[in-house]
């Protein structure tokens, strides 16, 4: 049946009008005042907002993870996010040496199928850069439409290559257009460092981030930075926490490096004091790259203001405290690593950054959807509303206030990091090409509904990017 939007706000990543929006076959037919379609259902969207579904590019929904499994699945975890505003989740497919990449995606299928309740894509970790890798890339970029690679440089004899496989990466991916992900800290000095404190007897939360700071973040960022110029290729560095590594991504995106940064709602609004919570409740707060102390809070705004962060993931990870969190009650390093944060993303943003000046309402839209739907090659399908566009839609109440609380999220976790934080605006109501995901903030779903999307590859000719280049150009010139 056709839907018809009245009344509302639609806001997009550079426009702001009043419009009516008509959904035919999940996808929008038309926009414009006062349409009339006597067939359609209609849904008034007066007082609101209507934004274009939330891009979650950071995802771990039914992870294996030290000796347990992430809390959320593709179930739970897709219809918190959906309640939260996103309407697409991007989730990282773990891969494992010497086992085939086919094999590894095959998993994360039979993972999601028949559960998902919104639409879902995957990224590729690459551990190691094998003739078997080489081989089988090209299929897994251009036919499985999986054009994203992640790379570790930490969790060293787990997760963490070598600075050769990130190189090789790199050059691949400028071959066959794929987006090099990297989680930017260096896993060496890590290991150093959490075996110097266990041997002196430090083993509760705090020492998480101790042995974690954010000095050697910065390093590796400006490390994956250099040999991302060296490839001529391009990088997106995951969960930025911290003032050193927004300078590094600063400074390369400057000299015209085709890099990008994404940080969490985590590192925005709390810090490092909460791992210090006692009774062993600082462990909730342990993931990596860990809090850091509140000075960084404001320089991650300061870049997402400045575009020099582009991108909100919630780098969702959830462990439940009790079964699971506890496995490192007598040695922080065996703590899972990860929180519960797809639901509260989409919120959180709005309002901490547009309900207290810091981002205008277009930055949001395009840091909570339309970049990432651009960089991932889902645009313009999805992240925008515009005539032909997948009718992902959320229709927002930017006058609500809230409480967040583990009582009242959909999350399948025994708390919420964020636990007592007064937030102003709220999704009421979200449609999934078309559909009824939420509808006046109940469920209204249906699991195995959302679809696996293959997206196209990179695409590096963004108008920013292009301006920094010329910039940087400009600047050598005038230096000659």
């Amino acid at each position: 049946m056709a839907k018809l939007i009245q009344n509302g706000t639609i806001v997009t990543a550079v426009d702001q009008y009043q419009a009516d929006i008509l959904i035919e076959d999940g996808i929008i037919t038309l926009i414009g005042r006062n349409i009339v379609r006597e067939d359609a259902e209609i849904i008034d969207a007066a007082g609101h907002y209507v934004f274009p579904g939330g891009i979650d590019p950071h995802t771990h929904l039914d992870m294996p993870f030290g000796g347990t499994v992430t809390a959320d699945d593709f179930e739970t975890g897709t219809r918190a996010a959906a309640f939260g505003g996103t309407t697409t989740v991007i989730d990282f497919c773990l891969t494992n040496k010497g086992v085939p990449l086919s094999q590894s995606v095959l998993t994360w299928h039979r993972k999601a199928a028949g559960k998902a309740v919104i639409d879902y894509s995957f990224h590729l970790m690459i551990a190691e850069i094998t003739d078997d890798v080489l081989a089988e890339l090209p299929k897994m970029i251009h036919e499985e439409g999986i054009t994203s690679l992640k790379v570790f440089m930490a969790y060293k004899n787990v997760f963490q290559a070598d600075d050769g496989t990130l190189y090789r990466t790199l050059l691949e991916a400028k071959r066959h257009g794929a987006l090099v992900m990297v989680h930017a800290e260096n896993g060496d000095v890590i290991e150093y460092l959490i075996k110097e404190a266990l041997e002196a007897g430090h083993t509760d939360p705090i020492y998480h981030a101790l042995t974690r700071p954010s000095l050697i973040e910065g390093e590796a960022t400006g490390r994956a930075a250099k040999l991302t110029e060296l490839a001529g290729s391009q990088l997106y560095v995951v969960h930025v926490t911290c003032e050193e590594a927004v300078q590094q991504i600063t400074a390369a995106r400057n000299k015209g490096v085709d890099i990008w940064g994404e940080t969490c709602p985590q590192y925005l609004v709390l810090d490092q004091t909460y791992l210090e919570m006692p009774n062993f409740e600082g462990a909730k707060y342990v993931w990596s790259p860990p809090l850091r102390p509140k000075f960084h809070q404001e320089a991650l705004w300061t870049a997402l203001s400045k575009g020099q962060l582009q991108t909100l993931g919630s780098d969702q990870c959830s462990f439940n405290f009790v079964g699971q969190k506890d496995l490192g009650l007598d040695d922080f390093s065996k703590i899972p690593n990860g929180g519960p944060c797809i639901e509260d993303r989409f919120s959180i943003l709005y309002s901490e950054g547009v309900a207290k000046g810091r981002i205008t309402l277009n930055q949001f839209v395009d840091i909570v959807s339309t970049r990432s739907a651009k960089l991932f090659g889902l645009f313009p399908k999805k992240g925008t509303i515009a005539i032909g566009c997948d009718a992902d839609i959320v229709i927002f109440d930017p006058h609500i206030h809230r409480i967040i609380s583990a009582d009242t999220h959909h999350m399948h976790v025994d708390y919420n990091p964020f636990e007592g934080l007064e937030i102003k605006g709220e999704p009421v109501t979200v449609l999934s090409r078309g559909e009824f995901v939420i509808r006046d903030k109940q469920f209204a779903g249906t699991p195995g509904t959302g679809q696996f999307i293959k997206r196209g590859t990179y695409q590096a000719a963004s108008a920013d990017l292009k301006l920094l280049k010329e910039a940087a150009v400009d600047k050598g010139a005038a230096h000659v």
